[in-house]
């Protein structure tokens, strides 16, 4: 920043006076890149819930004694045959994990959260803060700002939209976690856990890749191409994170929903549908 003095006084008062017209224009959209940087960084506060958390965990205990019980029954009554000798064994292994896991899943799932907000940080702290705003590079970018500057603003918001939606689903994703983990090690449900962890993880994964997106739309800047059309790029940036979080989202549940229909404990609930049907 240039500062003021006698010598520069007819240069410096214009500049000034420019710099505060930009402070102006570009108002509106600060809080909406604060609210956006936010979202994307911040670890999500999943405390709120811990209380529900709890009553979970107590309901899936209940369950613990039973599955050691069938465990040890089996393992009783398979006499010199090795095949259900191993498969108790690979029950009662499951059931000890299965505590382990479950019982830690709170702690596990903050971790995770953690994780992904620092990756997602890492990221956006290596991004010119200047790039998310408009400047007057050239004639043509003051014409475009003017032209899509609306249009850009639009852009935040519907951005803002799908990261406090996304927000909302990991916060609450901490009460299906247990339930992941828990039929993660019941063979005739695995597929169901699979199914809740990729979900899962992708919603709380989406933040890195977003701002992998915009890393790069900045980058793009310092091609002489891209130099009278920068928010154009923002736009694009703001557009692209936009569809890869539906995208992902979509495509998780998709995927969830065909590895839970092809699961063994899927495919029995089909056939007596159609049974019955």
């Amino acid at each position: 920043m240039t500062e003021c003095g006698l010598s520069n006084l007819a240069t410096c008062i214009p500049e000034k006076l420019f710099e505060y017209i930009l402070t102006i224009v570009n108002a509106p959209f600060q809080p909406l890149l604060d609210a956006i940087n936010s979202l994307m960084t911040q670890p999500v506060n999943i405390h709120i819930f811990e209380s529900l958390w709890v009553i979970i965990i107590y309901i899936i205990s209940m369950f613990y004694g039973l599955f050691l019980l069938f465990a040890g029954f089996n393992f009783m009554i398979s006499g010199y045959d090795a095949a259900k000798r191993e498969n108790a064994k690979e029950w009662l292994k499951n059931t000890v994990l299965m505590i382990l896991f479950v019982q830690a899943s709170f702690l596990i799932y903050e971790l995770v959260i953690e994780v992904g907000a620092l990756l997602a940080a890492g990221v956006m702290d290596i991004i010119d803060p200047h790039f998310f705003l408009l400047t007057a590079d050239s004639i043509t970018n003051i014409g475009l700002e003017l032209l899509l500057g609306m249009f850009y603003g639009i852009i935040l918001v519907i951005t803002v939209v799908f990261l406090a939606l996304r927000y909302l689903l990991v916060a609450v994703g901490v009460l299906f976690f247990p339930f992941a983990l828990f039929f993660y090690f019941i063979p005739p449900l695995q597929e169901y856990g699979k199914a809740l962890l990729n979900i899962l993880l992708v919603i709380i994964f989406v933040p890195f890749f977003n701002a992998l997106i915009l890393f790069a739309a900045s980058a793009l800047l310092d091609l002489p191409v891209f130099d009278n059309f920068k928010i154009v790029l923002m736009i694009s940036a703001f557009l692209l994170i936009n569809l890869l979080s539906l995208f992902l989202i979509i495509l998780g549940i998709f995927k969830a929903t065909t590895s839970a229909a092809n699961s063994d404990a899927g495919k029995a609930i089909g056939a007596a549908v159609k049974y019955f049907a």
